[in-house]
């Protein structure tokens, strides 16, 4: 079996990207990854150079600025860095910049793709997802944030990053897929408040694109306030990846939440309470197919 790991980048360093935590998080599962490096503002070509020149292979991409509606350029950067990987790997793991895998996934991950490399019906492993807000200590707990998504697919060049990169689709169609014993770490939220507002102010050129009037407002934003950015947050008691160690150590910037608040109308409230009580989240959005096993 051969596994192939992907994933696309740009600014990593002006937005600070956790992306060498998050190749290297899943690196030991890999024989090859393929990373489609943007033109970037900053060192991020270097960066990647880096990490682990046995490994790594680098893509040199221009970024479509046409594609500005509902983050279109991230799936198709994602899809430059796939369309890269040869023939000859079975499995291709995707990561994005902002998500790391824990080391203690590692062996579940592996079983589970050696486990199903001969069943061609399974497309695709669904993992579950843990998302990180304000600091390393708190994580979204609402409807919000999305419970699962795709990220191991097979080396099948007519599966595509579907819309804004979240998941995939082969043909226009959902895969067909089965769940890992393992959860990605989410960290897109955690950054120091001025960060986090460039990032946001880069995302929304593409998502919809902006007017020149409303850059100059948003230029004036200069950070982002997080105790006011959330409508459900729970204590994390666990542990975090080793690879993050070294970038949490450095936090430096203060997130004041209130763990009782739940700012949600009574539609949404409702909803948050009945998947409390019974773990089942009424009218959720599932871009995959689960496969009965």
């Amino acid at each position: 079996m051969k596994v192939a790991g992907f994933t696309f980048i740009r600014n990593a360093l002006k937005f600070d990207f956790p992306v060498v935590e998050a190749i290297a998080s899943v690196l030991p599962l890999c024989d090859l990854f393929v990373v489609a490096v943007g033109d970037s503002e900053d060192d991020t070509l270097k960066l990647i150079r880096r990490i682990d020149p046995q490994k790594i292979r680098i893509v040199e991409t221009v970024w479509n600025s046409s594609l500005v509606s509902g983050g279109a350029v991230y799936a198709d950067e994602t899809n430059k860095a796939f369309d890269a990987i040869p023939e000859g790997f079975d499995w291709c793991f995707y990561i994005q910049g902002d998500e790391v895998l824990h080391e203690k996934y590692l062996e579940p991950v592996r079983q589970a793709m050696q486990k199903w490399a001969d069943h061609p019906e399974v497309e695709g492993l669904l993992f579950r997802y843990r998302h990180f807000f304000g600091t390393f200590d708190y994580t979204g707990d609402s409807r919000r944030w999305y419970r699962r998504e795709i990220r191991v697919v097979r080396n099948d060049k007519k599966i595509r990053s579907y819309r804004d990169a979240q998941g995939f689709r082969r043909n226009g169609q959902k895969l067909a897929v089965v769940p890992v014993d393992a959860e990605i770490y989410h960290y897109g939220w955690v950054r120091h408040p001025r960060d986090m507002q460039q990032k946001i102010e880069e995302v929304r050129r593409f998502y919809h694109g902006i007017s020149e009037t409303e850059a100059r407002h948003i230029a004036g934003q200069r950070e982002f306030d997080y105790s006011r950015s959330y409508d459900a947050l729970a204590c994390f008691t666990g542990t975090h990846p080793q690879v993050m160690h070294n970038r949490i150590s450095r936090l430096n910037w203060p997130v004041e939440v209130d763990l009782k608040k739940v700012n949600m109308n009574l539609r949404y409230r409702f909803l948050y309470w009945f998947e409390k009580l019974t773990g089942i989240r009424p009218f959720e959005y599932r871009n995959y197919r689960l496969l009965k096993r």
